[in-house]
């Protein structure tokens, strides 16, 4: 008698199915983006995001509790400044919104890992993550004020400095710059393969820093490539990132898995705005279960190889993991 293969007995309940998974998910994976507005008492839903808000610095503190208690490792803060000039100077403030911020979570809650994202664009008249003159959008000069944006974070207490502007050089700049002035335990986690894509909508929207003219071509990466991906994930390396990103996720699983082979660096993966927003509205129109999507979509990233996860939906995703221990 022919013996029938069964690979159905793997799937025969929850305990196997649990017993031989191959890639879990769990809130150790996780890292959390807040957004950060002037003010006091401020915890406004961005309409855009479901569930994610714009928060003052002292809302802020009480959402990292909720995130301390959740077990989720680290945040990720972008500032929403008041004004904004066509140099960016709100970024490089020592009395910035993200300055600020960053003191006083740190003597709140020392234990959670700050990362603050370091770019121009949230804070730029024009909207774009570096300096212009004549509508070409400036390297080494954007550099420089990224870099002193970047010193800026580490001394107001950020414990992971995260590039995402993708002007050229500014990872060996940052790097030389938190050396010198002895932060040389500071983590960089750069956006080393940031794509220039439509799923990043919502973000534009809850920072208000879409372009006031043209795009972001010349710097962000074309989404056809995977190649030019793998020289700048290098690039970075050599000139002193400890953590590399691939921008977006979900559409660009194929990236991150093959700098995930290529690399021995830990790969971060971002499940950007516009990924988040779509699971958020089908869900709310009955179309598809926003756990099941959502955590789906998650542990997609994570199987393609990403060692750590940036997403709007860490919080309630660590919570159902919780809840059903899986």
């Amino acid at each position: 008698m022919e013996l029938i293969k069964r690979p159905r007995r793997l799937r025969a309940s929850g305990n196997m199915r649990r017993l031989v998974r191959e890639t879990s998910l769990s809130a150790d994976d996780f890292i959390y983006p807040l957004f950060v507005v002037e003010g006091t008492g401020i915890k406004k839903e961005i309409p855009s995001m479901p569930d994610v808000y714009h928060m003052s610095i002292d809302m802020l503190l009480k959402e990292l509790e909720e995130v301390q208690n959740a077990g989720i490792p680290g945040v990720m803060l972008f500032g929403i400044p008041d004004d904004k000039d066509e140099k960016g100077s709100g970024a490089y403030r020592p009395d910035g919104i993200i300055q600020r911020a960053l003191r006083a979570a740190k003597k709140e809650f020392p234990h959670i890992l700050l990362t603050a994202d370091v770019c121009l664009c949230e804070y730029t008249s024009h909207g774009h993550c570096g300096l212009v003159e004549a509508g070409e959008i400036l390297n080494d000069s954007s550099v420089e004020l990224i870099t002193k944006t970047a010193l800026s974070y580490a001394e107001a207490g950020a414990d992971i400095i995260a590039p995402s502007d993708m002007m050229d050089g500014r990872i060996g700049s940052i790097r030389k710059a938190l050396d010198n002035c002895g932060f040389t335990q500071k983590t960089i986690m750069s956006y080393s393969a940031k794509y220039a894509s439509s799923f990043y909508g919502p973000f534009r929207d809850a920072a208000y820093s879409k372009p006031s003219f043209g795009d972001r071509k010349s710097y962000q990466m074309d989404y056809s490539n995977i190649k030019e991906a793998l020289r700048e994930v290098e690039l970075d390396i050599e000139e002193g990132a400890d953590i590399v990103m691939v921008k977006p996720a979900l559409a660009y699983l194929d990236v991150i898995s093959q700098v995930s082979r290529t690399f021995d660096a830990p790969i971060a993966a971002y499940n950007v705005s516009g990924e988040y927003s779509m699971i958020k509205a089908a869900a709310l129109k009955g179309w598809i279960d926003e756990k099941g999507a959502a955590l789906e979509a998650l542990t997609s990233i994570k199987r393609a190889g990403a060692k750590i996860i940036i997403s709007y939906f860490a919080k309630q995703a660590a919570g159902w993991l919780k809840e059903e221990n899986i």
